[in-house]
């Protein structure tokens, strides 16, 4: 535990640093993908069977990148009875880009403005699907760091994925995630373990400063996709040998040494393939694999094929996911919750993922589990990297907080309104042509969204756009210029959720005499 550093105010490494709590925020509007199909006029099942999707999120002309983050962040911070004091990096990722030069990250400061922190380190971080990788790694590598001071960090990831009318939308989904970053967390970083790949590729890209739709390559994103796959676990299965042989453990790392594999998910049908192509991996690594009963019974015939030659190969597709039906089924079909409910939300999609498995378990059954994490943005950035969810599933302890805050998660969903097909292609033609305006007034239905929503009021002349937040009881909208500070905290001061905050330590300013020095972060 945290609460003693040494007199010259430099901690010793924060242990088991990750996250500990997270939320989810996912729009009220969804549509149905078979009712989409018929609307297309596509084959039945192409959507729902040949994609894996069920259902598609998305937003009106009332919710933009700032809204989305703002109603996370401040859920998390409600739902954890956490003071905004008590953060010290705020870390965005996102590709949805309102504005060329001012972050997301500067617009939430907001919230915090009737705390009195303006010491909050961070910008935002973008490239295509990877940014609120790269987000969460920047807090948690700032907890581990030197800079660190004692208090929390929250790592935001957000989009809203729009395609234009085609093949390629109903691949489109809308949310955000956020994440807190400290010590002493139920789901901790395998510290060393990462395998990072990147490369240059226009696989996706968005180089239309007017459009919120992309360029999409999808043979080639697929291709980039499956090769980075191969590239991150080739690397983390060689840092975990060379961590084992350290240690003097003398095992093969496999699939095996994964409970739960989670990955970025365009579309779920690709996760489903990804998890057999990992498999594939195994095999074609093994020295001498077992081909006559057992995992690899029956693929006998590919022992010589080249990965890279493959990512196209029905054959091997086809015999790589049967062999690994039964594993997709343990680890990995629970984590596209989300993904098949709402769609690709960009960076958010695999943290989606990761909080649809802590939702549909119990603590117990999470307790002492290593969950494998497999992130990519096009262009391409990839890594593969694992955490260990804590022992501590006691009554009252941070796993416990966090799979209580994330039980609803089907109910959430089920909550949200249906829409037609017709209703959905209207409100992108409407977010087409007003996205970019100046001196616009979004005509989307406030009360279509959930409680304690923030949406956009206004953008004027200058293109600044102000804010106001559905309240909680279904009232009259918290209204705000730009945020009105007043408005901005809704939370009782009683605390019904005991804070985790409490066992992170705000490192005082001042200097202590020879010794160590206890310190306390306070009361929240």
């Amino acid at each position: 535990m945290p609460g003693s550093v040494p007199a010259n105010g430099e901690a010793t490494w924060p242990k088991d640093v990750g996250i500990i709590a997270l939320e989810v925020y996912i729009p009220s509007l969804y549509v149905e993908q078979s009712e989409l199909e018929q609307f297309d006029g596509v084959s039945a099942g192409k959507y729902t069977i040949g994609l894996g999707q069920a259902r598609m999120g998305f937003c009106s002309d009332r919710e933009d990148i700032n809204s989305l983050c703002m109603t996370v962040v401040q859920r998390l911070m409600e739902r954890n009875c956490l003071s905004y004091d008590s953060i010290g990096r705020l870390e965005v990722g996102t590709e949805t880009i309102i504005d060329k030069s001012k972050s997301v990250k500067s617009v939430l400061m907001q919230l915090f403005e009737e705390s009195g922190n303006t010491d909050v380190e961070g910008v935002d971080t973008t490239n295509a699907c990877y940014g609120g990788t790269a987000a969460l790694f920047n807090a948690v590598n700032w907890v581990e760091s030197s800079s660190w001071d004692g208090r929390y960090a929250l790592a935001v990831a957000g989009d809203i994925a729009v395609y234009a009318t085609g093949s390629a939308r109903p691949t489109g989904g809308a949310g955000a995630v956020a994440m807190l970053i400290g010590p002493n967390a139920p789901l901790a970083f395998d510290r060393g373990l990462r395998g990072t790949h990147m490369q240059h590729a226009y696989d996706f890209y968005k180089p239309d400063m007017v459009s919120e739709y992309p360029v999409v390559d999808g043979k080639l994103s697929i291709q980039c996709y499956l090769s980075a796959l191969d590239r991150c676990y080739s690397v983390y299965r060689n840092k975990t040998h060379a961590q084992w042989q350290r240690e003097g453990v003398d095992k093969r790392f496999s699939l095996a040494d994964f409970d739960y594999m989670v990955f970025h998910s365009p579309y779920c049908k690709l996760v489903q393939k990804s998890l057999a192509r990992l498999l594939l991996n195994d095999f074609l690594s093994h020295p001498n694999p077992n081909t006559e009963s057992g995992l690899y019974s029956g693929l006998e015939a590919f022992r010589d094929v080249k990965a890279e030659d493959t990512y196209f190969d029905r054959d091997v597709e086809k015999a790589f996911l049967k062999a690994s039906e039964e594993m997709f089924e343990q680890k990995t079909k629970g984590s596209l919750l989300v993904s098949n409910q709402n769609g690709n939300m960009y960076t958010p999609s695999v943290y989606g993922c990761l909080a649809s498995v802590i939702a549909q378990k119990t603590p117990q059954q999470l307790a002492g589990q290593r969950i494998g994490v497999f992130s990519y943005g096009s262009g391409f950035a990839a890594t593969l990297y694992s955490m260990r969810v804590t022992q501590d599933a006691t009554p009252g302890s941070a796993l416990d907080k966090m799979v209580a805050s994330l039980s609803d998660l089907q109910a959430r969903l089920d909550s949200r309104k249906k829409v037609s097909p017709a209703v959905f292609a209207d409100n992108m033609k409407l977010r087409e042509e007003t996205h970019h305006l100046a001196n616009y007034t979004p005509q989307g239905s406030v009360d279509e969204l959930f409680p304690g929503t923030w949406y956009l009021t206004h953008v004027d002349e200058k293109h600044r756009r102000q804010y106001s937040r559905r309240s909680h009881s279904d009232d009259t909208p918290l209204e705000a210029g730009l945020v009105n500070s007043t408005t901005t905290t809704t939370a009782t001061t009683t605390e019904h959720i005991p804070s985790p905050a409490k066992k992170v330590p705000r490192i005082p300013a001042s200097t202590a005499g020879p010794g160590l020095v206890t310190i306390s972060n306070g009361d929240h």
